[in-house]
């Protein structure tokens, strides 16, 4: 028995019963789909079928067969035949490795597309599929919130990831986009844990300057608290400095700060995701945990590890109780949180935009660094830096669909 493979291309406008009139067809003469894909942009199809059939069933009479149907339903067939020697080579490529690129930002250009494809390809890396995560744009429309991604499925060997993604960044930096690069592993498909850094994260300032300025020494914790986000001073030495100058603010003005925090555009819809879809987050800040504990109860988070203000007689003593939330601890309670949960670490997802984020963004499965500082991008996995904190669901794989769905 000789059996014939065959590469079947149908182009056209989409219509319903297409996919299912076609492969009646090959149901009819016996034959076997091998390999089944399908792209519709702008209402125009891709839809290609790779099929097997025993040469004795009259190969000819089902490609003629396929041509009638397809010029009766108004789209255009195009058929390849396959040998054996590159079907089998095509199957033995399913073992490589393989990766996920995400790009983002308020708009997608053909040059940013371009230059981050071309480095896939001088790699000699094969894009599998490429799909539009965010919802269609209006031309005449102006968004509030305009935001654009685009995931690549890309497989081969990459001798060398550093040197990979060292190119993904100078594109980013020289393009303005934000290119994200993954294994496309089980843990990628199965993240259950979500850590944030609270300050310049989930909210769009640093409490301690805004308690500084009303208590009258803004400049001097603002300019503390800058050189420690920088990585320029040690985040403790910094911490201690910042709270003796917050002795003697009333404890009154805590409650106004709380309620007035700015939270970072998207967040809520990030949030909001995450719990339907049964993600645990926790906060992980070096600020305080009366803010933390009032975020926690806006935005239904689950877990907040903060510093504790020391307060006697209504008035802050500048001291604090327990031991500093630095970046080590951090990347502790991460552990100590995953563990709890009976989540692998590799399973997680941490985000921050200081460098004392780096220890749990580089201890998580994938880390983030958000409108973060050069040194924090130069140094973590991934990083967000063109549109708000919902970025992070695309880097996950959801479309845009999966998250209005629950909206």
């Amino acid at each position: 028995m000789t059996n014939e493979i065959y590469l079947l291309n149908i182009s056209g406008p989409d219509k319903p019963g297409l996919t299912s009139t076609l492969t009646n067809v090959l149901a009819h003469y016996g034959a076997k789909v091998l390999d089944i894909g399908q792209a519709n942009i702008h209402d125009t199809l891709s839809l290609g079928f790779l099929f097997e059939i025993d040469s004795s069933n009259n190969s000819a009479a089902v490609l003629k067969d396929l041509l009638f149907k397809a010029y009766e339903l108004g789209v255009k067939a195009k058929f390849t035949p396959i040998s054996s020697e590159d079907y089998e080579k095509w199957v033995g490529l399913q073992g490589k490795d393989r990766y996920i690129v995400t790009i983002l930002g308020e708009r997608l250009t053909a040059e940013q597309i371009s230059e981050v494809t071309k480095v896939i390809s001088e790699k000699n890396l094969n894009i599998d599929a490429i799909k539009r995560l965010t919802g269609r744009t209006s031309l005449i429309k102006e968004e509030e919130y305009p935001r654009a991604s685009i995931q690549l499925s890309i497989r081969g060997k990459i001798e060398n990831k550093a040197e990979f993604t060292e190119k993904f960044m100078q594109i980013s930096h020289d393009l303005d986009v934000d290119i994200a690069f993954q294994e496309d592993n089980i843990y990628r498909r199965n993240r259950r844990l979500v850590c944030f850094d609270m300050d310049s994260t989930l909210i769009q300032a640093e409490v301690i300057d805004k308690l500084a300025e009303l208590a009258g020494v803004g400049d001097e914790v603002k300019a503390i608290t800058e050189s420690a986000m920088q990585g320029e001073i040690d985040f403790n030495e910094s911490f201690i400095r910042r709270m003796k100058l917050l002795k003697g603010l009333s404890e009154d003005v805590l409650h106004d700060v709380a309620v007035n925090l700015p939270i970072t555009k998207g967040a809520r819809r990030l949030i909001d995701t995450l719990k339907s879809y049964g993600f645990k987050t926790a906060i992980l800040s070096g600020g305080f945990t009366y803010f933390g504990n009032y975020l926690k109860e806006e935005l239904g988070m689950d877990y907040v590890y903060a510093n504790q203000l020391e307060i006697k007689d209504g008035v802050l003593t500048g001291g604090y109780i327990g031991d500093i939330v630095d970046g080590n601890k951090k990347a502790e309670y991460l552990k100590e949180i995953a563990k709890k949960e009976g989540i692998n670490i590799s399973q997680t997802i941490a985000v921050g935009d200081g460098a004392n984020d780096l220890p749990m963004l580089n201890l998580a499965g994938l880390g983030i660094a958000f409108h973060a500082k050069p040194k924090v991008k130069d140094n973590a996995q991934s990083s967000i830096s063109s549109i708000g904190l919902d970025g992070v669901l695309y880097l996950l794989g959801y479309h845009d669909r999966h998250i209005d769905l629950l909206e």
